[in-house]
């Protein structure tokens, strides 16, 4: 695996763990969602983190993990071309 993939991976992975970390803070500590949105401004400003985190994080792992099968598919063709 190379450097930059890892930290494709790396970086990915914290942006989703932050998202989830806000969404669970929106539900539990900042007084939950109702039908017409969260309670508290609190729970507005974790929404607006959570829409930011959790597509940005998808995409950066999903551009990881095509990198990194890249990187296997590319390794293996190497040796068998050898």
């Amino acid at each position: 695996m190379q450097p930059d993939t890892r930290k494709l991976l790396v970086t990915g992975s914290s942006i989703l763990l932050a998202g989830a970390l806000a969404a669970l803070l929106m539900l539990t500590v900042f007084g939950g969602v109702t039908r017409q949105g969260p309670r508290t401004s609190g729970g507005w400003l974790s929404l607006i983190v959570v829409l930011g985190c959790l597509p940005t994080s998808v995409f950066t792992l999903l551009l990881g993990l095509a990198k990194l099968a890249g990187d296997l598919f590319g390794q293996r063709r190497d040796t068998a071309s050898r």
